[in-house]
């Protein structure tokens, strides 16, 4: 008959993390992948107007994007004001923005580039009509105007 012993505590044994490297470095190219970095810094608040009739956009590489609205830094007062790229702007500096934008893609494209309007809904109509005549001025006439879906209680 066999005979069973405990031989003391037995020490459970290590684990084995040679693999781990592996795994941390697997997660690291996934999350760098994955994540879209902010390619702009917003300086205005872009509440936006709703409407019922709204039409995604498909190449957001022939967009040129003007926010107008009040400035996030309550500092600098409530009155709308014009953000291109990372910068405030005048209704001045919008045919110099748009110009040099043009250079910036090939000439077979320019025509086809949309400047999406993104302004805040407490912002007068006026200021959006400035927009658009600097806009004209330079040939820049495909204008989009983003909004946000209505949800319907249907």
């Amino acid at each position: 008959m066999a005979k069973f012993r405990k031989e003391g505590s037995r020490e459970t044994p290590a684990i084995n993390t040679s693999s781990l490297p592996d795994i941390v470095f697997m997660l690291l190219f996934f999350f760098m992948v994955s994540t879209k970095m902010r390619d702009r810094e917003m300086k205005v608040k872009t509440q936006l107007p709703t409407a019922s009739e709204v039409q995604k956009l498909e190449k957001k590489s022939k967009l040129r994007y003007i926010f107008v609205g009040p400035p996030i830094d309550s500092e600098r007062g409530n009155a709308p004001r014009i953000q291109l790229d990372d910068a405030f702007a005048t209704i001045g500096d919008i045919q110099a923005y748009v110009i040099r934008k043009n250079a910036e893609k090939e000439e077979a494209i320019i025509p086809f580039i949309t400047t999406s309007l993104k302004a805040d809904k407490s912002v007068k109509m006026g200021v959006i009509t400035d927009i658009k005549q600097e806009l004209r001025e330079v040939q820049a006439l495909k204008l989009s105007y983003t909004a946000s879906k209505v949800l319907r209680d249907d």
